[in-house]
């Protein structure tokens, strides 16, 4: 990441999971996980995926993949004896992050996942590993008013100052108009199932008289609303790092059984996918401000093979390879096939 990122380039860490088939009864691992491609749970295995997005670039780059284990419940049971709950996916999750933690570039603040993860015993887990948590929230989320006015000399102190109306925005602070027809706005909130104060980024779509919302949170209160949308938006560089490392690196086409086998092979696909981007990344000149990633692993697999393919020719044919190289059309050899930015 150090070599790849600019030093002022803003960064965050993006947590998911990922659904692989896999048949046989004897494989490590084997459970019932949910596949978003299916939209219903399925046997197979999950990989915990924590990565780095860098906000300049536009790209994500794995940094970690775990199994999740067999046996966890998305949450853990309420014991009855009061004895310590079973463990949980979420605390599984937990503890990959925290492993992970130590690895972060310095400049890491936030931790951003999907609403799935908006759930207290995440979130409290993230402020407690010393950063903020940005998430989705549901939009019938149980949120209040903080209460700012003059107290009662007696009595208890009143917190709240009423419910939120997720369909009324109208108590929001207007922040900007995103493009034609969404607005963004924000506020400081109680969130009753994370039992603290929050920070709303609230879009609000207004279409020809249709009205839709989505509601972004950061336990960051002091934060930038509009920081808060960019970071949760960056979250799908996620799905990228999924769909190009099954696509072209293997990730699902593993077929050992053992966990250090299986362990191997993912992290080393999602390796060979972060060192293509780095390869990638190299060719900007130097000194320049970061730009926005153009990256397809189709067409950096095409010049490999080109290169590949005309340093064979060169040494085949025994021609002078200084010759070859500085020719004004080196590059367009190198380029044929490769799809346009």
């Amino acid at each position: 990441m150090e070599q790849v990122s600019a030093d002022d380039s803003a960064q965050i860490v993006v947590v998911d999971c990922t659904f692989t088939e896999k048949s046989g009864r004897h494989t490590y691992g084997l459970d019932w996980f949910y596949n978003g491609k299916t939209q219903r749970a399925e046997r197979g295995l999950e990989w915990s995926v924590v990565a780095v997005v860098d906000l300049a670039q536009k790209t994500g780059y794995a940094l970690s993949a775990q199994q999740t284990e067999a046996g966890l419940g998305a949450q853990a049971p309420v014991s009855a004896d009061g004895s310590t709950p079973p463990k949980s996916r979420v605390d599984f999750y937990l503890g990959h992050l925290a492993y992970c933690a130590a690895y972060f570039p310095a400049r890491i603040r936030y931790v951003v996942a999907d609403g799935f993860y908006s759930k207290y015993k995440w979130v409290t887990g993230v402020v407690q590993l010393g950063f903020h948590s940005i998430g989705r929230l549901r939009s019938d989320a149980n949120l209040k008013f903080l209460y700012a006015g003059p107290q009662k000399r007696r009595g208890n102190r009143r917190r709240y100052d009423g419910k939120v109306n997720l369909s009324d925005p109208s108590r929001f602070t207007l922040v900007k108009t995103l493009e034609e027809g969404v607005s963004l706005y924000t506020a400081v909130v109680w969130s009753v199932s994370l039992k603290r104060r929050i920070r709303l980024a609230y879009l609000l779509k207004d279409q020809e008289g249709r009205r839709s919302y989505v509601v972004l949170f950061s336990t960051d209160i002091d934060g930038d609303p509009t920081a808060i949308y960019q970071g949760y938006a960056a979250r799908f560089q996620i799905e990228f790092i999924f769909r190009d490392a099954r696509q072209f690196t293997g990730f699902a086409d593993c077929q050992a059984r053992s966990p250090e086998a299986l362990d191997s092979h993912v992290n080393a696909s999602l390796m060979a996918l972060n060192v293509a981007k780095a390869a990638l990344q190299s060719t900007q000149a130097q000194g320049e401000p970061a730009e926005p990633l153009s990256f397809s692993i189709a067409s950096f697999k095409r010049q490999a093979l080109n290169a590949h393919l005309l340093d064979l020719f060169t040494a085949t044919f025994a021609l002078e390879p200084t010759l070859i190289k500085s020719h004004p059309n080196d590059q367009t050899l190198l380029n044929y096939g490769v799809i346009a930015a």
